[in-house]
């Protein structure tokens, strides 16, 4: 099976110049000492910005975008890209992570999943979204192995090998790493040096990125049970049936859990009463929710395979609003301000109202995207599925 054909059939969702090590040591603090210390708050340094996964962003954007440069990297793009600082961190299917100059495109280095490829084979795919620290790195890749590298070098700082494919994202703190495997397990790692501290096994594959709040990592998985792991012990604290498999990240508000389901329906969790508070249900049971959803003060949204961007009532449960678009949408919308971004496998970025849902602007890019937008440090960062693996990059002149 060619290169592409084989990516083509997975699920979809994740350059070295010495001269420009220089620069990054300027831009990044030392490397050293146990833990990495945090990021600027008006980056994008992982899958869905915080660590409770809300996908509303702290940085603002131009009322009105404008393409600033667009770069092929070689393969398909499905896993979110991150931006801290000057920077810009995107993985693709070829098993490349490539820190990118987030004002040109330009790139300063390339992370491979394997040092060498063996003849008619090919690298391990990143399906999983880049979790950056000041000092590092974390992602996982299809064939198992998580991977923490080195900010300013491009480097290996460690890896841990795990027995299942890495979707999930990481949720880093207090010097641990947490993320999820397809051998159905929630692993959190030492961030020093990446040893074990704790495995929790569940019954099904691990497809979301973890969402942590009172020191809980909460989990979905294809088990169909919500879960909520302490993060200093792996014990288990909650468990709740969903009766649904779970591809798509939980978001957390307060008191309240919000995750769309294989069973065409996005659910609302009291996680502390250990209850379902609603259940939006869309599609008749055959459209399900890939995509995570985005949480406000007043709306729950997210994209469905129905083709449609669906905005939900926090407090009811009730439709506030649905946009068309002309393909399944797997993306995972951003909230900026009073707007919505989002990409579909139309092949276009959408800009909708908060709102009303309206549609503002779009761009097209030719492409299917299942990516998330990244917004930080006044710019849009997403990547597409073209065989290139083209990136786009949108903000002010």
């Amino acid at each position: 099976m060619s290169k592409f054909s084989r990516r083509c059939s997975v699920v979809s969702a994740s350059v070295a110049g010495c001269f420009l090590v220089a620069l990054l040591c300027r831009s990044l603090p030392t490397v050293g000492g146990a833990e990495s210390k945090p990021v600027s708050t008006t980056g994008w340094s992982s899958f869905r910005h915080d660590l409770a996964q809300t996908g509303v962003a702290t940085s603002s954007l131009p009322d009105k975008l404008e393409l600033l440069w667009d770069v092929p990297l070689g393969e398909q793009v499905v896993a979110t890209a991150a931006i801290v600082g000057e920077f810009v961190y995107v993985p693709c299917l070829s098993g490349e992570l490539f820190c990118l100059k987030r004002q040109t495109g330009e790139k300063v280095w390339t992370y491979k999943s394997v040092e060498k490829v063996e003849k008619n084979s090919f690298a391990p795919g990143f399906k999983s979204s880049p979790t950056v620290t000041a000092d590092a790195v974390y992602l996982g890749d299809e064939e198992g192995v998580f991977h923490a590298i080195d900010r300013v070098t491009g480097q290996n700082r460690w890896k841990f090998e795990t027995g299942g494919e890495i979707y999930s994202s990481a949720a880093v703190l207090d010097g641990k790493v947490i993320f999820g495997s397809y051998d159905n397990s929630l692993y959190c790692l030492h961030e020093k040096d990446g040893t074990r501290a704790w495995k929790f096994e569940t019954q099904g594959y691990v497809h979301c990125a973890p969402a942590i709040a009172d020191g809980i990592a909460f989990i979905a998985g294809c088990d169909e049970h919500l879960r909520g792991i302490d993060v200093k012990t792996g014990e288990q604290k909650i468990e709740l049936p969903l009766e649904t498999y779970l591809i798509a990240s939980p978001a957390i508000v307060g008191d309240f859990l919000y995750v769309g389901t294989y069973g065409s329906e996005v659910v609302a969790v009291d996680w502390k009463k250990k209850e379902v508070a609603w259940r939006y249900a869309s599609g008749n049971g055959e459209f399900p929710f890939h995509s995570s959803a985005a949480v406000t003060d007043k709306l729950v949204v997210v994209g469905g395979r129905d083709k449609l961007v669906h905005a939900i009532d926090r407090s009811t449960g009730k439709m506030a609003w649905t946009f068309t678009t002309r393909a399944r949408v797997d993306s995972s919308p951003v909230v900026v301000g009073d707007r919505v971004f989002i990409g579909s496998n139309d092949g276009n970025l959408y800009e909708l109202g908060l709102a009303d849902g309206k549609e503002r602007w779009k761009h097209n890019t030719g492409k299917p995207i299942s990516a998330a937008p990244a917004v930080g440090e006044g710019v849009l960062v997403i990547g597409s599925e073209s065989r290139d693996g083209r990136v786009f990059c949108f903000g002010k002149k």
